[in-house]
């Protein structure tokens, strides 16, 4: 039985992606990186000495591709759409969208505080009160 191949995130630093590739034995499989179905080039893939059958990923990101709102790239064994995605990131550019997500659970945040200050001060107050 052989042993799934995976690509885990490491970091992403100076515009480059890094990950790390294991499972994929003594010859590594040919990558795809793609960008809203276009293939971006410039991965590369190197051996990591000591670690059998473990490679390091670099997917370099291109300036065309920071543009306003939302870049997923995604990072496959070469053969088209129909391989699974290996692993894939993120990069969000430009003014915050008013429906980001993020910028949601901060409002939602902002009000759950205000409701637990109010609950509180109900609280002091019935018991003043009673």
């Amino acid at each position: 039985m052989s042993t799934p191949i995976t690509l885990t995130r490491t970091r992403i630093r100076a515009g480059i992606w890094e990950g790390i590739l294991a499972g994929s034995g003594e010859t590594p499989p040919q990558l795809e990186v793609t960008l809203d179905g276009q293939v971006v080039p410039g991965h590369a893939l190197t051996k990591i000495p000591g670690r059998a059958g473990e490679y390091l990923v670099k997917v370099p990101v291109p300036a065309e591709a920071l543009s306003e709102g939302v870049q997923t790239f995604l990072i496959r064994r070469k053969g088209g759409p129909s391989e699974p995605v290996l692993a894939h990131f993120t990069i969000i550019t430009g003014v915050a969208m008013e429906d980001d997500l993020r910028a949601e659970f901060d409002l939602l945040r902002a009000e759950l505080d205000m409701l637990k200050r109010a609950f509180r001060r109900h609280c002091l107050e019935t018991a003043e009160q009673a």
